[in-house]
């Protein structure tokens, strides 16, 4: 008993001499209707060519969906073709003024992921290379097959900058409550 007390107290004394580390944690909780959508730098086609949410969505009301990766098969066979051949009822219907599609990706990959699409004049291909819109959104999940961090699949509406209707997959990667054709049914 007191070799384990004395062998206690000499790693608690080396312990207390080893410099006091302070850490500070930030608590989020993922982004509500209600709120304001935070003012991130995005990218559309080059990293030249920066993108504010927040001058994105002043004054008009903008659909914006989010998705793990560009080129993946869910993303790419469901979830972006259903923004563009939606646009046009989207913005004639719910007179929406702009749709963006945002990944965590660079905005090289978004742009050709967007031709591949026929997105143009559709859906905006925005970059959002080291997540710090989804970080802002709370809204990630580790995907370390895809790279590590990165969106959760998400869809919201936007009005005059505020979140006006918000739907997240649970899982964060499924294919049902973020698809174009659930916009508005809440």
């Amino acid at each position: 008993m007191q070799i384990g007390r004395l062998v206690f107290q000499n790693t608690f004394s080396k312990l207390q001499s080893i410099r006091q580390i302070s850490t500070t944690y930030k608590v989020m909780a993922p982004i509500k209707v209600g709120e304001k959508l935070p003012s991130v730098d995005l990218f559309e086609d080059s990293p030249a060519n920066k993108i504010n949410t927040g001058d994105l969505t002043s004054g008009k009301k903008v659909v914006i969906f989010g998705v793990p990766g560009a080129f993946t098969p869910g993303c790419s066979k469901t979830h972006l073709p259903g923004y563009v051949s939606s646009a046009d009822s989207l913005k004639s219907q719910q007179k929406v003024d702009e749709i963006v599609c945002v990944s965590v990706n660079d905005p090289f990959v978004m742009s050709a992921w967007g031709k591949e699409h026929n997105a143009a004049g559709k859906v905006r291909m925005l970059a959002d290379p080291s997540a710090a819109f989804a970080k802002a959104l709370d809204l990630t999940i580790d995907l370390p097959p895809l790279g590590g961090v990165r969106a959760k699949r998400f869809s919201m509406v936007v009005e005059n900058g505020q979140i006006v209707e918000l739907n997240v997959e649970p899982d964060g990667t499924g294919l049902s409550c973020s698809l174009a054709n659930n916009l508005g049914k809440k």
